[in-house]
Order: C-alpha cells, then structure tokens, then sequence
C-alpha cells in the first residue's frame, strides 16, 4: 500500500509509511493503542495513519528505560558526548526531508521546517562540547585538613512532553543535554504531529543500535493525554519537562510535585515590542512582522502586543499595515510563502471565536485595522490581523494562538514597561531604541519583567547559546544553552575529612 498522494512519498527516505507504529519501547516499535491520522492542515485530508502507544505498552517502555539508566549513567560523560554527536550527524543527513516533514504536518513554512531541525543539529554540537565541561567545584573548608567539593550526577531518566507549534526542536533543547548529563530520556510528541516524532526517533533509535547500546536508553511514544499524564504521575521520572499552556503546565506541575519530582516548564506568551521615539522604524516593521506574523502566530514567543510612542505611532502603523498586506498566505512548502495555515481546525475555529470577543470590545478600541478573516479554502489558513484597542481590554490579557496583533500606544517608557509586564505570562520582550539609557532600563530590575528581554530584534528567534523560558505563568522553566544543564543533574555537596581529627563546622565543640 503506498501514501495517498505522490508528494508525500519523500516520507519512505526517511522511514515512514501509509502506516506507522507510534511506540518505541526497548529498542523495538510496538503500540496497541488507538489508530489516529496525521493531517495536512493545509488541506485537512490524511497524509498516514498511526497506531498510538497503550498504557501497556508505556509501562514495558518504562521498564526498560529503568533497566538502561544504569548502564548509561555509568558511561563517562564524553562517551555520551560521542553518541550525541553521531545523532546530530544523522539529522543532518535529513536535515532537508525532515524539514519539508515539519513543513507538511506542523504547517510551518518550509525555511521554518528547516531552521527547526536546524536547531535540534545545534544542540547537539553545543551538547558534544558541553559533555567536557560539566564541571563541579572546589569549596574552601574552614576546617584542616578538610576538603569540600560540589559534585553533579545525573538524575536517571527525564520525561520531554513537547507542543505541535516546535514539534522536534523542543525535544532537542531537553535531550541533547539530558543525554550528555547521563540521563535516559522518555519522549511524548505533541498527538497532532505523530510522523515527526517517530521519523526523529527512528534515527536516534539508529545511532544506539550501531553503538551497541541499549535502545531503550531514548524511548518515544505516540499518544495523548493519558500518556502525558503516566509521565507526569510515574516516579521512575526525576524530571519532567513540558511545553504547552500554562493551564495544563499547572496541572503537571502539581502533579509532579506530589511525588517532590522535579518539573521544567515552558508554557504560555503574551509577549510585546516597544517602539521608543528614537527607534529605527524601518528596522522595527521588519522584526514586528516576522515576530508577529511567523510561524502563523503560533509561536510561544510570537508578539501579540505592539506599543508605540505617541509621535510615531501613526506612522509605523501606516508602515506595518502596508507590509502585512503583502503577505504571501498558502502552502507552505511553496516557495514565497511566508504565512501557513494554523495547524489544526480547532486551532481556526478559536482564531474565529477570537476576532468575535475582539469585535465585542468596541467601546474599548476592538477596532480590525488589517485581515480579521478566515480564508475560505479546506486548509485552516487565516489572515494576519492588526487590531487597535485600549490595553484595558480583556482580550489583551489572554494569549489567543494566531496571527492577531494589538497595537497600543504610549507616552513616557515607564507607561511602556508598565504595560508590557501587566499580563500574567513572562516569556519573551523587545524594545526598539538607540538610547543606552533606555536600553539599561529596560533590561534591569524596573525594567521588563520577561526571561527574554530583547533590544533592536524581534521577541522570537532565540538562539540556543542562551537558556530560554521565561518568568510568571510563563513556568520560570529554562532549557537549552548558558547553565540549564543543571536542572537535569544531582547536585552533591561533599565535604571530605583526609586528616585524623573530627574538628566541627562553626568552631563547636561537642565533649
């Protein structure tokens, strides 16, 4: 039996067919669960089916991962290193086919398909180096003969629950560094992009078996939210790390609480740009655009609200609505593209219930200035939508996942601030300014109250070599690069007595 259509059948380069197991668990495909379908959003018809992984199936997974957490703990850190390496060298052989996949099943345009796979190559780059450097400490001790040291050790496994909107990045972020930290790692996709996750995984699952390893070292399931929830609830897990909303972030978090497990979130954005009456305005509509209209609005860091000072105001928003309706909207695997289509139906029918609570706020500004449309089509494709309304409305406050874009304006920069830190969530900010006053401002403590706190580029786009989450309902979460890498890790303190007294801490004498 071959793929419905002839342009999905690059997806047997990169080991995937009409029908695929979802589960891969110790070192095998296997899943007795639900047969689901991935859907081309630009469409809505069935690029293949699934069968997703049964609870059954997750435990014999788990058991498995258990089992090989010893072995790869005890591996020397640039021995994994190694491993991580070879698995970046195997994306990067796809790294084209697995981005047109991306493109396919997520919706994103193809150069973002591309970049996103990228982006997993990087972390395993920055992960191969990090595995020579995950250094402890040596501590003075008030105490002779005496010698204190800080030792760090991986936790054992590390449970990834990742979002549709960074399908396969995500993974990499949380990963690549748990793998070198020497921690298996538990991996559940996001349920609407299933072929990714298991076109990625296949080639991980390559890498162990060409070393000799255990396969179950990564292990990967297909499957929703009762797979979500084993994780969050199984104590075999030390950390789990999950990507989504902040309400469902909640719910993981306490639930991995309960059992004092160790949680890393990266839920919710409602994330601005400031424009300052000095700015670059040319500069400014350039970022405004790919971090308002990218990825379709939908991602964590896409901006959802614009403030600019009043003597400019008209005039980048003049600007802005010029270029947004230049926007190419349709395939996304076509070249100029620069909008898809939102990635499932249910994701267009909330971008309609939208613009109607938008309208509702009329006596609040709620005015559309651009787009505020679906388009017709089978695909879930939206327009681009600027609205104009007053940061008191409530619809300002809430991240609604599309292409809408609030434009606010302001007088001084401490309205500004204040406006950009009054919503719930914390992740990413941007001001536009050539002020080095403003600049320190802003990233200082009366400044942005964000984990991402940006100058003169757009709030998304984030490169790896920095940790990324962000504060507030945002989880406080931090993943990729600087010293993330010790929330997968066991941190020890030890203090050592090589002499033969017993002198106490703090001078006490105790007989």
């Amino acid at each position: 039996m071959g793929f419905a259509k002839k342009e999905y059948e690059f997806l047997a380069e990169i080991g995937l067919g009409p029908e695929n197991l979802g589960g891969y668990v110790s070192g095998a495909w296997k899943a007795t669960g639900s047969v689901v379908s991935s859907v081309n959003p630009s469409n809505n018809q069935t690029i293949a089916k699934v069968t997703e992984a049964s609870i059954q199936d997750y435990e014999e997974g788990m058991r498995a991962c258990n089992e090989a957490a010893k072995k790869w703990m005890s591996i020397p850190a640039p021995k994994r290193g190694e491993i991580v390496r070879q698995i970046g060298d195997a994306l990067r052989a796809k790294l084209e086919l697995l981005g047109r996949l991306v493109s396919l099943e997520m919706g994103k345009i193809l150069p973002e398909g591309i970049g996103e796979v990228q982006e997993i190559i990087d972390m395993c780059d920055y992960a191969v180096g990090l595995s020579r450097q995950l250094n402890g400490s040596v501590i003075p001790s008030e105490r002779p003969d005496h010698m204190m040291l800080e030792v760090w050790n991986p936790l054992g496994i590390v449970g990834v629950i990742t979002a549709f909107n960074f399908p396969c990045a995500v993974l990499g972020w949380n990963a690549c560094i748990a793998l070198v930290c020497g921690n298996c790692v538990v991996w559940k996709g996001a349920p609407t992009t299933p072929l990714i996750t298991i076109a990625v995984t296949k080639l991980v699952a390559e890498v162990f078996e060409k070393n000799n390893l255990p396969g179950a070292i990564f292990t990967s399931f297909c499957g929703g939210a009762e797979i979500g929830q084993a994780i969050a609830k199984d104590a075999r897990i030390a950390l789990v790390s999950f990507t989504g909303s902040s309400k469902v972030g909640l719910m993981v978090q306490q639930t991995v609480s309960e059992r004092f497990a160790k949680c890393l979130l990266e839920l919710s954005g409602n994330n601005a740009i400031i424009v300052m009456d000095d700015a670059d305005i040319g500069l400014a509509v350039r970022s405004i655009l790919f971090a308002a209209v990218g990825t379709a609005g939908q991602r964590c860091t896409t901006c959802r609200r614009l403030f600019l000072h009043e003597s400019i105001y008209q005039k980048v928003l003049d600007q802005l609505i010029v270029v947004y309706k230049q926007v190419k909207i349709g395939d996304p695997l076509e070249k100029g593209t620069l909008v898809g289509p939102l990635h499932t139906q249910a994701s267009r029918d909330n971008f309609e219930k939208g613009i109607s609570s938008i309208k509702s706020q009329a006596c609040l500004g709620g005015k559309i200035l651009v787009g505020g449309s679906v388009i017709e089509s089978d695909g879930n494709f939206v327009q681009p939508t600027i609205v104009e309304i007053s940061p008191g409305a409530s619809v300002v406050k809430e991240e609604l996942f599309g292409p809408v874009l609030y434009v606010m304006k302001f007088k001084t920069l401490e309205e500004a601030i204040e406006m950009n830190n009054s919503v719930p969530q914390g992740l990413s900010s941007s001001i536009f300014t050539r002020k080095p006053e403003v600049i320190f401002k802003w990233i200082g403590p009366h400044g942005s109250d964000c984990g991402i706190v940006n100058v003169n580029i757009p709030t998304n786009g984030a490169e790896i070599g920095g940790a990324f989450g962000g504060e507030k309902a945002t989880g406080g979460g931090r993943e990729a690069g600087s010293d993330s890498w010790k929330q997968y890790m066991r941190r020890s303190t030890c203090t050592i007595n090589y002499g033969s007294e017993l002198p106490l801490a703090q001078g006490i004498n105790f007989g």
